[in-house]
């Protein structure tokens, strides 16, 4: 899977910017060119869509006899998710979210988001959290221009994040079309954690805990985009607020 999305509308930490994709010989590409060469490298079943500057989801689907992970794609009331991986406890979540007993995990993420956008009872990484199973997933929502993507912790499912010429950040599973579109300012995704597009990056798993960023250096010497880590010695002020007062456009002060 692959998901682009302007700089106005996601803001990757700094510390993903790598010096070499300025300096070196291999640059990073633009948003345009990354997902052209994903489309031609799968041109008989790659679905896509693009929503001007601001975004684009590319979706493969997946041949079945080569199948590691379950790949699904999903859209609802202007809100689309990119899903990878498996919930081991999808049935209960669908009851939970009212939800038919045959809806796949794409549609409970996002009905689990539309439900903490409009003035869900609980902080978003609670429902994070409650989502048992090796799982990723990006959800974008083009009423609001937000961005909010996940990964496990359980680091049955990989992904990897980066930024692409013009700023714009870059998610995919695939390290190879990171590499190609982010040259060296890219980095994996860190397992228990959630980045939406204002609240910025956090754990889920200890969402009371600062992100901080460790160097990352390549097998070639090079410096490149950071490996981000919970900081257990740094602590947030403000404890998460739990009611159905909390918005999801602004679930970050919260945190």
């Amino acid at each position: 899977m692959l998901a682009i999305f302007h700089k106005a509308f996601a803001h990757p930490p700094e510390e993903l910017n790598s010096p070499a994709s300025r300096d070196g010989s291999r640059k990073p590409k633009l948003p345009e060119e990354t997902l052209r060469e994903f489309l031609s490298a799968h041109p008989a079943n790659t679905f896509s869509m693009s929503f001007g500057t601001a975004a684009a989801l590319a979706y493969v689907s997946p041949d079945r006899s080569y199948l590691t992970h379950q790949r699904l794609f999903g859209g609802f009331d202007d809100i689309y998710c990119l899903f990878m991986g498996s919930l081991n406890n999808l049935c209960i979540l669908n009851r939970q979210y009212g939800l038919s007993k045959g809806s796949n995990e794409a549609m409970l993420v996002i009905e689990a988001y539309r439900t903490l956008r409009d003035r869900g009872p609980y902080p978003a990484d609670q429902v994070v959290k409650d989502l048992e199973g090796s799982f990723a997933f990006v959800v974008y929502d083009s009423k609001a221009g937000t961005v909010f993507t996940a990964l496990g912790s359980d680091g049955g499912v990989k992904l990897f994040w980066g930024v692409a010429a013009d700023g714009s950040v870059v998610i995919s599973d695939d390290l190879g079309v990171i590499k190609a579109g982010c040259a060296k300012s890219f980095a994996p995704f860190p397992t228990g954690c959630m980045f939406h597009s204002d609240g910025g990056l956090m754990s889920f798993e200890h969402p009371m805990n600062k992100m901080k960023a460790m160097p990352r250096i390549d097998s070639e010497g090079v410096m490149c985009g950071a490996n981000f880590k919970v900081d257990v010695y740094s602590r947030i002020n403000s404890m998460p607020r739990v009611g159905s007062e909390v918005n999801w456009s602004n679930w970050e002060d919260y945190h």
